[in-house]
């Protein structure tokens, strides 16, 4: 039997509901099948007496439809709002602040509350906000790790069935995942640094711990090989993705002779390319002339910038919103294989801005 997460009490603002003349109802799903409503409701609840051809009927007109079921509706009638969880490490952080505002444009739109629990990416915190929620018998949770770090009350959150990653992937633990293509996207700002006649760079990377920066980082060492620079003789320095740590990077990592130092520093997010472009011109080193920066996530500052900050765009409100319509078909139909498949393995982009540039010498 499916366990529960956990019970909110309040309901949403129904003037935050979509528009019903948009959305198809279970009758448009009846219809279109040939069945009674309560067939339907059978094949969504996996309850009653169905054949196997009628429900492979209603799942077909399901998924034509692209209808989905009506939790509030489903939850007032069992005596219960619904509600899900979001456990995030920082919401000051631009890129995670879009995640969480993706996912709360879907909960409204289905009528379901948000609890929203920050963990400042210690594993003692996710630790905690994940055993109260399961304690609150919230009906699922979206969990973005800041620790990278398996935690015992995670773990058993999942034997509940309803329960999605986002944005990371955490290692031994099989659960379905909404992330972006990091290495990918990693492969192609490097790619385009290296293009511009860069022999001489630096990385600054993420937390040791997290499969984003490890994919990202993966990227740049393709990138590096495949323009026979040894990805083993590029310094490396790993940030937090704060902005005070990118700025830590780039003093060590430019504190050798100028002859000596790296042309252009690969930042594995937008607040530490930042940071490490404030360290930059407090010694006097010009952006891009003196030395190229590039960013990931291209959060809206990275537009704002001067120069404007070449980054790479995974759209975190869009990763945002498809991990939280995979959570609530979780909830709904738990195993439903006849669905059209939900993105979770989100294409990124190159966004070219004016940080980067051939080096003086080339």
């Amino acid at each position: 039997m499916k366990r529960r997460l956990p019970t909110a009490v309040s309901i949403p603002d129904p003037a935050h509901r979509d528009d019903p003349a948009r959305r198809p109802t279970i009758r448009d799903v009846a219809r279109m099948a040939g069945v009674a409503v309560s067939t339907v409701s059978y094949v969504i609840n996996r309850s009653g007496q169905v054949s196997e051809e009628t429900r492979l009927r209603v799942n077909s007109a399901i998924n034509a439809l692209r209808y989905e079921p009506n939790l509030l509706a489903r939850n007032l009638k069992a005596g219960r709002a619904g509600s899900i969880g979001l456990i995030a490490p920082d919401l000051r952080n631009p890129y995670f602040a879009a995640v969480a505002s993706g996912v709360q444009d879907i909960a409204q739109s289905r009528d379901m509350l948000l609890v929203l629990c920050t963990t400042q990416s210690a594993q003692h915190w996710e630790n905690y906000y994940s055993q109260v929620l399961r304690a609150r018998r919230l009906d699922g949770l979206l969990f973005l790790s800041g620790s990278g770090m398996l935690t015992p009350s995670l773990m058993e959150l999942v034997q509940s069935d309803s329960l999605v990653l986002v944005d990371e992937r955490l290692p031994g633990l099989d659960v379905p995942s909404v992330v972006s293509t990091n290495r990918r996207g990693a492969r192609a700002v490097a790619d385009h640094v290296l293009s511009q006649g860069h022999q001489r760079v630096g990385i600054i990377s993420g937390p040791p711990n997290l499969w984003t920066a490890g994919q990202r980082m993966a990227g740049y060492r393709e990138a590096l090989a495949a323009a026979r620079i040894d990805p083993d003789a590029v310094p490396v320095v790993a940030g937090d993705y704060q902005q005070e740590s990118g700025y830590a990077a780039a003093r060590i990592l430019l504190s050798g002779a100028p002859a000596a130092r790296p042309t252009a520093l690969i930042c594995a997010n937008d607040l530490m390319a930042i940071g490490a472009m404030v360290y930059c011109r407090e010694i006097g080193l010009d952006v891009p002339r003196d030395i190229s920066l590039c960013g990931f996530d291209d959060i809206p500052l990275a537009s704002l910038v001067q120069p404007g900050l070449t980054s790479v765009d995974q759209c975190g409100e869009t990763l945002g919103r498809s991990a939280c319509r995979l959570l609530l078909r979780l909830i709904a139909q738990p195993s439903a294989e006849d669905q059209d498949p939900i993105e979770t393995d989100h294409p990124t982009k190159l966004v070219i801005r004016g940080s980067v540039v051939p080096p003086v010498a080339a």
